[in-house]
């Protein structure tokens, strides 16, 4: 039966509610020093306000390597209410150490399916989705790497994969890989941060894939196109392609939660779903936020 893969437990996809469908709870990189999401506390006060506002679901893309805190999910959802999707997958080269993705060549594949069916390290915590990174127009060797094991791991397992889209570029390099190449099925790989690059004709390319589309803003660091996204998403859904759109916060960094003064998950629902319910109508934004991200991240499990 079709589920989505929550730290809980499989839930069905019709009781996964609105839902935030791309960001971050925990979070570090060595590219990001001094700015990680790392406690818990703050973790948990981001998700109270986010169930305030109106949210029941967040999936977390945060992928191996990267600070998942993946034992401290269950208790969280438990003591907020909010569902949790957590990520395996793996970022782009500049977020580890040389001797992490030394020690992961050969293998990959198989800690993706490992994370996705048995758990992740002693937490019983299993992935829900696969996660990966593209780079700027372009994809390296890392990202080939990656892309090929996820789409292994997706093969064993049915899970879906996400891909970050450096700067919103390189969505119909990954499709030709991932999808026509590897021959993940295109219903079941998700476009992330579509929104820093208002491209209408590559949004439309993509949406006749057959993929879902995800826009993750706000994000102070892409103001001068997040403001676009309304448009972008209306011109999506006039073509037909409401279906295939989501949304999510990607709060990246401590300083853009809310509990830090930023504007974190709960903007999703307090202003940003207002401005689209003005452009594309309260009706399909509901759908964006509930029947959406329940297709999206439900699969058959194998």
């Amino acid at each position: 039966m079709s589920a989505v893969r929550t730290v809980l437990g499989d839930l069905p996809a019709e009781e996964l509610g609105v839902c935030d469908a791309h960001d971050h709870l925990f979070l570090r990189s060595p590219g990001l020093p001094g700015q990680e999401l790392q406690d818990a506390s703050a973790a948990r006060a981001e998700l109270d306000a986010f169930r305030a506002a109106g949210g029941s679901a967040v999936v977390q893309w945060t992928p191996y390597g990267m600070g998942r805190r993946a034992a401290d999910l269950p208790p969280l959802s438990r003591a907020t209410g909010v569902h949790l999707v957590c990520a395996t997958g793996l970022h782009q080269a500049a977020h580890y150490a040389p001797e992490l993705l030394g020690r992961l060549r050969g293998r990959l594949a198989d800690v993706f399916v490992s994370e996705l069916t048995e758990g992740i390290g002693t937490s019983g915590v299993r992935a829900g989705l696969i996660k990966v990174a593209g780079g700027f127009h372009a994809l390296d060797a890392h990202a080939r790497w990656t892309m090929n094991a996820a789409a292994e791991a997706h093969h064993a397992t049915g899970a879906p994969i996400a891909v970050h889209l450096e700067m919103g570029t390189g969505a119909l390099d990954v499709l030709d890989l991932v999808c026509g190449e590897l021959g993940v099925p295109p219903h079941q790989v998700i476009l992330g941060h579509l929104n820093r690059s208002p491209d209408l004709p590559l949004h439309r390319q993509a949406a006749e894939a057959g993929c879902w589309l995800a826009f993750d803003g706000p994000s102070r660091a892409h103001h001068a196109t997040d403001w676009r996204m309304p448009d972008a998403m209306r011109a999506l859904a006039e073509a037909g392609f409401g279906h295939r759109l989501l949304l999510g916060g990607d709060t990246v960094v401590a300083g853009t939660r809310s509990v830090d003064g930023g504007p974190g998950m709960p903007y999703l629902l307090r202003r940003i779903r207002p401005r689209l319910a003005l452009a594309l109508g309260e009706e399909l934004v509901v759908h964006v936020l509930t029947d959406n991200p329940g297709r999206a991240f439900a699969v058959d499990w194998r």
